[in-house]
């Protein structure tokens, strides 16, 4: 790729300097912005596709609305990364999603322009209609506009908002950035001309004139708005949007900057709800993610020319791999498995599974409750049902896991990836409170796996439960422990002694186990791989209790309600008093970075986790003795 001249982009410190351009020079100012942009992202990895769609609506939407008097609120973040780059934040962009960096998201507390934060999809129109709503109320002339995805639309939440907007009459934009699903094919000269003409104030008058003429006999004013439906729904798209009370423009070219200006010009003086749809398509300028926008949703550093990224650094199989090989295999043992995820397919690990079982398997959208009362009614028919969803977003359907599965005490297995710290996606994504979410309901077998033949072995335990389950593993790659091939099941609530050591006993959780060996090796100290959250290994704790005069748990999860809290409630209800130390993640929210860097703030890595116990008043009456380690 050939360097441009960048003077133009250089000189944008704010959207008030990009309202100074003129048309001409906003085109020049999307073709700089865009090759800044690849060039950021080739050299610090994250979310590009999506962002190269959204060039042109970016600069647009700032120079026509009045920023950040105006509220711009968008879905997702995948998308804001243009956004970021007109608001002051450009010469920071080298930053994002590293430790004490730019957020990868909107983050309120980072600026001004960033009116809402988000992590999680389908949130922006209940938010901007409550900011136009706090608007009206206060007296503020605000505009508020919420910019959501066409994968976004596929949540129920989004709905429930458009439902609620448009009987509310609020003054709120919607604009739906169609940028996959093609939901109309109807793009250009006509359909833009066409957008212009139905966003006008000509238009808009004879039509609201229209109406108030017409108010006093209802039946002519009704058979006139369903004529204007019939005739707008025969060359847009848009009858549902007009069924939920929304006037309907589109669809434009969202790569059109003199059409988007017109358009978004037009709309920002009319009254109510207003729905704008454009056509733009992922990766835009950029031939490797035009060709494939899914690889470049969120990727590693690539080299800019290719579009080839360096590959894994361990070259070892990640949990994800595992969970998928896993998959395939169960499903050719048993005919009864149905994987589920939410709009997730590369991510979860489901790309095989869903070409080797292409009738067994579902994916629903962006609709985790759905997913999970989907799944709740395939295992009501004897089905069973493997829901692969992300920690955080399972945190979704919470309602539905615990009244439509585990109350009916139903075969789901949830695996739950990106559990624990996943580093640069920062607090929206991390998986911290599983563990506690999960420990509170009935029913549950919960585990986590140390390696990934533990993984393995656990989603066929899961499997084969009569009853709901959950694995929680981490992002990335375990310790390297190949995995059995056979399905083989683990014996449930049993844990696993890893080292024999004296007074100081380190109980460990999932991929805690590693650090807690290390430590374990330094300070002579037993170390148990836990294995089962729930149940949790009573009578071994009871024999581990009566000997040591210290117990350490260690977990990726909130302290509060964790795995750790789980063993004191075990060790209080037979009145055993011997002290525990429980280190977890702190009560709050962690920022972005590398899941080490995470690690080592929240005390999780080996030396921090040898200075705590070091400094723990019970460490004084412990000995040390020669190490034993078992195999």
């Amino acid at each position: 790729m050939n360097d441009p001249d960048l003077s133009l982009l250089q000189g944008i410190s704010s959207p008030e300097d990009v309202r100074t351009l003129s048309r001409n020079e906003l085109k020049e100012l999307a073709g700089q912005l865009r090759h800044n942009l690849i060039e950021i992202v080739s050299q610090n990895g994250g979310h590009l596709a999506a962002s190269l769609g959204t060039v042109e609506l970016t600069i647009a939407l700032h120079y026509v609305f009045n920023t950040p008097e105006d509220r711009l609120v968008w879905d997702v973040g995948h998308q804001t990364y243009p956004h970021k780059m007109l608001t002051g934040r450009r010469e920071r962009m080298h930053t994002m999603r590293k430790l004490h960096g730019l957020s990868g998201f909107p983050r309120r507390e980072e600026s001004e322009y960033d009116t809402f934060g988000v992590g999680h999809s389908s949130t922006s129109i209940s938010a901007a209609l409550g900011m136009a709503i706090a608007n009206r109320r206060l007296g503020h002339d605000r505009k508020a506009v919420a910019i959501i995805g066409d994968g976004a639309m596929t949540a129920g939440m989004a709905f429930e908002a458009l439902n609620h907007a448009g009987s509310h009459d609020a003054n709120l934009l919607v604009v739906l950035n169609d940028n996959e699903m093609s939901i109309s094919k109807n793009v250009g000269g006509l359909s833009n001309y066409l957008a212009r003409i139905l966003s006008g104030r000509f238009y808009s008058g004879v039509r609201e004139g229209g109406k108030k003429a017409l108010s006093h006999m209802p039946g002519v004013l009704e058979l006139a708005r369903r004529a204007e439906e019939h005739m707008k729904g025969m060359i847009i798209p848009g009858t549902l949007f007009e069924e939920l009370g929304f006037n309907y423009i589109g669809p434009v070219d969202g790569h059109d900057i003199d059409s988007l200006v017109e358009t978004l010009g037009n709309l920002k003086h009319l009254k109510g709800p207003q729905f704008l749809h454009i056509v733009t398509q992922k990766g835009k300028g950029y031939s490797p993610a035009e060709e494939n926008p899914c690889a470049f949703h969120g990727i590693s550093k690539f080299d800019r020319d290719t579009g080839k990224t360096s590959g894994t650094q361990n070259g070892q199989p990640s949990y994800t791999s595992i969970f998928s090989q896993w998959l395939c295999d169960m499903a050719s043992a048993d005919e009864r498995l149905a994987g589920i995820t939410p709009a997730m397919r590369e991510g979860s690990g489901l790309v095989d599974f869903s070409t080797q079982f292409p009738k067994r398997y579902f994916d629903v959208g962006i609709a985790e409750q759905h997913a999970v009362t989907l799944a709740a009614g395939l295992a009501c028919e004897g089905m069973r049902p493997v829901v692969a969803i992300y920690s955080t977003f399972l945190q979704r359907a919470y309602d539905q896991l615990i009244h439509d599965v585990a109350l009916q005490n139903l075969p789901v297995v949830f695996a739950i990836d990106r559990a624990g710290l996943v580093g640069p996606d920062g607090a929206t994504h991390a998986g911290s409170f599983d563990l506690s979410y999960l420990r509170a309901i009935p029913n549950m077998l919960i585990m986590a796996p140390a390696d990934e033949d533990e993984c393995r072995k656990m989603l066929t335990t899961g499997f084969q439960h009569d009853g709901p389950s959950a694995v929680r593993y981490p992002r990335g790659s375990g310790p390297g422990i190949e995995p059995e091939q056979e399905l083989q099941a683990l014996p449930v609530g049993k844990a696993k002694p890893c080292r024999h050591g004296v007074d100081i006993a380190l109980l460990a959780f999932g991929c805690m186990l590693g650090p807690a060996i290390e430590a374990g090796d330094h300070l002579n100290a037993s170390v148990i791989n836990m294995r089962f959250v729930k149940p949790l290994d009573e009578e071994l704790l009871l024999q581990i209790s009566s000997h040591n005069k210290l117990l350490v748990t260690l977990e990726d999860n909130v302290i509060a309600g964790g795995a750790g809290s789980g063993i004191c409630e075990l060790l209080n209800s037979h009145n055993i008093t011997v002290p525990v130390l429980q280190l977890g993640l702190a009560d709050t929210f962690l920022e972005q970075g590398s899941r080490e860097e995470l690690l080592a703030l929240s005390g999780l890595d080996a030396q921090s986790i040898i200075q705590s116990i070091k400094s723990h008043p019970a460490y004084q009456h412990c000995k040390i003795r020669q190490t034993q380690v078992v195999s």
